[in-house]
Formats: structure tokens, C-alpha cells, sequence
């Protein structure tokens, strides 16, 4: 896939009543309101599926997330006001999980890295539309955010250095993934608006989103959108030493999130058994004050009958 986006190139991954998950082209933007912006992914589904536009809409479609113009990789549309509702809850609960494929420059030395840097805007001059991570200058009300980060391996682009790995977003933020390989000294291949316009031989920038899963109920959507950056789709990438494969990779997050998620629920499930116990005690509680205060209450009448009969019989005695 190393031609430009046009209006027929939409690939589909996923179709159902509900949602529409395409395989977005590298360079082209979800949508626009500018009218030279003639290819756009809302302009594809429009061509593609003219009936399941909603006119109610500003765009057509319903986007439950976004991917950068450079970005390619797996995009969720929602077909439907109820389907974006329950879409939303999931990306707004952190509980989709996503994974990307992206070739760096350079050769990593740690294998896997948790990166947290604090991205906030960069107000630098010409550098609108930029993120930077905490403490550098100009950086703009940073916001917390993390990545996992695996090599998967490593290899050559154009006979320079290059790693290819898998990022974990865990938290969502503009450029998030960008910003974070640029902050460890590995920028992503051919970006170009962080590489301050340097690095621009690359055809595109290589950062794809592979997985998308989204725990929607009764069933989730689950979409894969492959690997785009093999030698037979692109020979400058030269793969030289494999370490994992993006299969057993994305097998082992989806497991470890399927654990996370059962501990979640276990948890979830205590917390509500404590409470409910604890309302069942106070109900106990509160039950047997009653109780003592009946039991009390028959004490003093039968003390009054008694003392009633005492007087009745000393009066009687007189």
C-alpha cells in the first residue's frame, strides 16, 4: 500500500450493523472542513456507502476515536447514535486496548520500557500544532501519559539503523506515541513534523494502529489491520534480527488485559459483597434495637400489671 490514498482505496476490515472499521491510508485525514480536502476517510465512506450516511450528523459518520493524517492503521465508525454512545464508555473508561507497529531510528538497547513523560503543548514559534514533554520549554499544561514500548527487531531502512516495535498506548493524548519515541532518542521513520523537517526520504511515517479491541457487550470488536512493514511490501525495511513476532506479542497482551479485566471484576465483585454485608449488618443492628426496645417496652407492662395487682390487692386488704 505505497500509492497515495484516492477516493476508491478504503480497505474494510469489519462490517456489521453497528460499526464500520477500515484500514486508514497513511496520509490523509479523517475528515475536513475544508473544501480542497477532497480525499478524506469521511469522503471514502461517503463514495462507499452513500446509504449509511446520517444526515444528522456534521460529517456523515460517527468517529469513536481519532488517528493522526500521517498515521495509518485501524479506525472505528460508528453506524448508529446508541453504537458511538457505547463505543465512547469504552475508550472514556480506558478499557480499549490498542496496539501499534511503528520502525524507529536507531537500534534500542532495552527490549521493553514503560515510558511516562508528561506531554503538554508546545508553544515554541513554528512549532504549532506540536506536543513536548514536561520541562522542556514552552511546554504548555502537561498532562500525565504512558506507553509500553517492546523491540520486536531489529533491521535496517534505506541502510540506516532501524528497530521495529509494538507501543501500548495506555493513556491517549495528541502525538502521544511521536512524542515518546522522539523523548527517548528514537524517533518514528519519516516524521516529519518532529524530525523539525529532516527526516523526509521515507515515502510516509511509519506508525500503524494494528489492534484495536474494544469490549463492547455481548461480544467484542476485535480487528486486527496487519503489518505493513515488511520487505515485500516495502523493500528499503531489511529486517536483520527477529526477537518476537507481532502475533505472539498481541496474544500475550490480549491475555494479560483478559486478567487484568477478571481481577478488575473479582475486585469489583468484593467491594460490592463488602458493601452489601455491611448494609445487611446495620439492618441487623437496627433490627435488634427494635428488638430490645419491644422486649423493654413488655418489661414495663408487665411491671405495671404486677404493680397494678399489688395495689388492687393492698387496697383490697384495707
Amino acid at each position: 500500500m505505497m500509492e497515495p490514498a484516492s477516493l476508491d482505496s478504503l480497505r474494510v476490515l469489519h462490517h456489521s450493523d453497528d460499526y464500520i472499521v477500515v484500514d486508514k491510508h497513511w496520509d490523509i485525514r479523517i475528515d475536513s472542513k475544508m473544501w480542497y480536502e477532497k480525499h478524506t476517510v469521511q469522503s471514502q465512506l461517503g463514495h462507499r456507502f452513500p446509504q449509511l450516511a446520517d444526515p444528522g450528523t456534521y460529517y456523515g459518520f460517527r468517529f469513536c476515536h481519532q488517528l493522526d493524517y500521517s498515521t495509518s492503521g485501524a479506525l472505528c465508525v460508528a453506524l448508529n447514535k446508541v453504537a458511538a454512545g457505547r463505543a465512547y464508555r469504552c475508550f472514556k473508561d480506558r478499557a480499549v486496548t490498542k496496539a501499534y507497529l511503528a520502525l524507529v531510528r536507531g537500534w534500542m538497547e532495552q527490549e521493553r520500557m514503560t515510558l511516562d513523560f508528561s506531554i503538554g503543548k508546545d508553544t515554541m514559534e513554528g512549532r504549532t500544532h506540536m506536543m513536548c514533554i514536561e520541562g522542556t520549554e514552552g511546554c504548555e499544561n502537561p498532562k500525565a501519559c504512558q506507553t509500553q514500548l517492546t523491540v520486536l527487531e531489529y533491521g535496517q531502512y534505506g541502510g540506516e539503523p532501524v528497530t521495529k516495535v509494538m507501543l501500548q498506548p495506555l493513556t491517549g493524548r495528541t502525538h502521544q506515541l511521536r512524542v515518546h519515541c522522539n523523548a527517548v532518542g528514537h524517533p518514528i521513520v519519516g516524521d516529519f513534523t518532529y524530525s523539525l523537517k529532516a527526516d523526509s526520504a521515507p515515502y510516509r511515517m511509519m506508525l500503524h494502529a494494528h489492534l484495536l479491541h474494544i469490549p463492547l457487550q455481548p461480544l467484542p470488536l476485535h480487528v486486527s489491520a496487519g503489518d505493513p512493514f515488511l520487505p515485500a511490501t516495502d523493500p528499503m525495511w531489511v529486517p536483520q534480527r527477529p526477537l518476537r513476532t507481532v502475533e505472539g506479542e498481541v496474544e500475550a497482551l490480549l491475555e494479560r488485559r483478559c486478567q487484568e479485566e477478571q481481577e478488575e471484576e473479582e475486585e469489583s465483585k468484593r467491594v460490592k459483597e463488602e458493601e452489601e454485608g455491611e448494609k445487611n449488618r446495620e439492618k441487623e443492628e437496627r433490627r435488634k434495637k427494635r428488638g430490645k426496645g419491644r422486649e423493654c417496652e413488655e418489661e414495663e407492662e408487665e411491671e405495671k400489671r404486677q404493680y397494678q395487682a399489688w395495689l388492687t390487692e393492698w387496697a383490697g386488704d384495707g
